[in-house]
């Protein structure tokens, strides 16, 4: 069987289309009550992760329904649908946002020791009620010309004078940074953070302004000397058949920051079973054959992520960045330190 993929944007400002897809969407996935159905809300938008379901449903029977959109409106969706929603699964990117849906109710602890055993205790819910699987590391990339790599050390260095006028990183408003910020706050306590974060700021190369990849992208041109931003975008680059986009792959380096004490910052990519899950079971057994070892091997090759569980083997790229000791907090601190993170950033003139 296929996926029934179905995407689906959802502007907030348009109540009655959203209403109206809603209830395209609806009889079709509520009339299915056995257990040969999952439907999955999900605001990740790779296309290989069609692959992972067309292989779930066919090692065990059971149908993917995909809807897809940004992951605030999705769970605005499965909040204003309530008792009567389809959604058995929410999936999204960074813990942060997870912390956010089951802050508002929308997931039910799942028991399982498939997950349990499978997932490190750091990359899920301490209470079972979402699951990290693929993880992001957030590094320090830095223009090969301008900078050695013996001249990095951490996050907190980057507030070091040296770096005046040579930082790029995106706005405050990105989840990644507030989740990197959280963690911070985190291990060194939030005037400590807010004293790093003032002293950073001041050593921006430019207002921030982009995704991850401009950040990438403006290192290489020679905008800034170093930037921060997740490994996964930059074998985008060296898969690339455009020579320019290899050409931006050949002038940034990667460094793994705090080697020496935490190690480096990863968020991750995860989901878990709504509450109202009409097919909760099809739902555990979903998340569960994401953490094996074939769907953890989809996320390393298809996203150049890297895979939550040990032994999964990377994308040739990622692996030739090397290895890393990473961060071990259980990374719904992120979320539990996210409006003290984004008050911070406020005060610190972070844009």
């Amino acid at each position: 069987m296929k996926v029934s993929r179905r995407t689906l944007m959802i502007n907030s400002a348009a109540a009655t289309a959203a209403f109206a897809a809603t209830q395209l969407f609806r009889p079709r996935l509520a009339q299915a009550q056995t257990n040969d159905v999952v439907n999955l809300y999900s605001s990740r938008h790779y296309n290989t992760d069609d692959d992972l379901y067309e292989t779930f449903t066919d090692l065990t029977g059971i149908r993917v329904n995909l809807l897809e959109g940004p992951a605030d409106e999705l769970l605005e969706r499965i909040k204003n649908e309530g008792a009567n929603s389809p959604a058995d699964v929410f999936m999204t990117v960074d813990a942060g946002r997870l912390w956010r849906a089951e802050q508002a109710g929308l997931f039910a602890p799942v028991v399982s020791k498939v997950l349990s055993d499978n997932i490190p205790e750091s990359l899920r819910h301490p209470d079972g009620y979402w699951f990290g699987f693929s993880k992001r590391a957030r590094v320090i990339m830095y223009n090969k010309d301008a900078v050695e790599p013996a001249e990095l050390s951490t996050y907190e260095d980057l507030a070091d004078s040296q770096w005046r006028g040579k930082v790029l990183i995106r706005s405050s408003s990105d989840i990644y940074n507030q989740s990197l910020v959280a963690s911070m706050i985190a291990a060194n306590g939030l005037q400590a953070t807010e004293n790093w974060a003032k002293a950073f700021v001041s050593n921006f190369a430019r207002s921030p302004e982009g995704n991850d990849r401009a950040q990438i992208e403006a290192v290489a041109a020679g905008l800034g000397e170093v930037a921060i931003a997740n490994t996964y975008y930059l074998p985008r680059y060296a898969q690339d058949n455009d020579p320019a986009k290899q050409a931006v792959f050949d002038k940034t380096g990667v460094f793994f920051p705090n080697q020496a004490d935490r190690g480096t910052h990863v968020n991750i990519s995860g989901g878990g079973v709504v509450t109202t899950a009409p097919h909760a079971n099809a739902a555990r057994q979903f998340l569960e054959y994401l953490s094996g070892s074939e769907a953890q091997a989809f996320f390393a090759q298809g996203n150049n992520e890297y895979p939550v569980v040990e032994g999964a083997a990377l994308d040739p790229v990622v692996a030739s960045f090397g290895t890393f000791k990473a961060d071990d907090i259980n990374v719904s601190a992120y979320g539990e330190n996210q409006a003290a993170a984004v008050q911070l950033m406020d005060r610190v003139g972070w844009q």
